[in-house]
Order: C-alpha cells, then structure tokens, then sequence
C-alpha cells in the first residue's frame, strides 16, 4: 500500500480552496436544480464538512473530491425534497378527503330540518321563501305575483334566511 502526501489544510488554504472552487461548484449544481439557496446551502455544507474533517481526511484529487461531494449532496437534497413533496401532497390529499366527508350533508336528515325551519316563519316570509327557493322566482315575479313592492321581497327574505340560520345555528349548538 503506497504511503500518500498530506499537507494538512490550514485556514489560509482552506480560504483558498473556498475562492478556487466555491462559483465553480455553485455553477456545477445548476445542472440539478435552480434553487439558488440550495446551492449554496449544499456547497458551503461540503466546505463546513471539509474543514470539519480536514485532520481525518486524506484526498487525492481534491477539485473531484468537492465535485463529487457537491453532486451527491444535491442528489440527495434533491430525494429529500421529492420525499417531502409527496408526503405534503398525501397529507394535504387526506386533507382534503377528511374535510370533504365532514363536510357532507346527509341529504335525508337535512331536508326534514330544513322544512321545519321554513314551517316556523311567519306566513308570508315563509310565502316569499318558498316561491323564491322551492318556485325559483325572481324576486320581481314574487313581487308582482304578491302586489308587494321588490324592496319588501329584499326584507322578507333576509329574515326568513336569518331565522333559517338562527334555526340551524341552535340545533348545532344543542346538539
């Protein structure tokens, strides 16, 4: 086994190294992303690594040790990021489901409350109501059909969805 040269890197060395190769690697990297920050997170992690490890370390080709350093980095960085992407996309897919199911009516338990909350306005709000939501008529035809003017269409049906609301506001709180 041959016996290699060691020059130990000192802190003038060091920077020296960081000057020669610091753009070249930042530059390197572009071909696996465009993140800038990345980059120079990944580059100045492989110099923190180097200087970290200098007394331990015995390199040959030093420019292909940093290169290669870099690329794995990126590489890995890169795996990481993907990983995270599709953990965030499956949470937010759950997400999305859980909220959905929550945020499902049952058709069949709504209708009946809904028909109990309409029977307990007073006659003509519920009149109004009733053309405008279950007739489908504008609010002129109501108001023609009624000899009332759109105005008292516009009131009578803001209280009717007002108690609507309140109706259904007190069954949730109640349970």
């Amino acid at each position: 086994m041959k016996e290699q040269a060691f020059l130990p890197i000192t802190s003038q060395s060091f920077r020296k190294l960081f000057d020669l190769y610091y753009k070249p690697l930042c530059t390197s990297l572009n071909y696996y992303t465009r993140d800038e920050a990345a980059i120079e997170e990944i580059v100045q992690e492989v110099f923190v690594n180097l200087w970290e490890a200098r007394d331990q370390l015995q390199i040959e080709h030093l420019k292909t040790y940093l290169f290669s350093a870099a690329r794995y980095r990126a590489l890995n960085y890169l795996r990481n990021k993907q990983r995270q992407f599709e953990i965030l996309e499956n949470w937010a897919k759950e997400e999305s489901e859980n909220r959905q199911s929550r945020n499902v009516i049952d058709m069949d338990e709504m209708l009946p409350r809904l028909q109990k909350a309409v029977d307990m306005l007073p006659e003509k709000c519920r009149t109004i109501f009733e053309l405008s939501r279950q007739e489908h008529l504008t609010y002129k035809q109501i108001a023609d059909r009624n000899n009332i003017s759109i105005k008292t269409v516009e009131s009578q049906m803001s209280i009717a969805l007002k108690k609507i609301r309140e109706y259904f506001s007190n069954i949730n709180h109640c349970g």
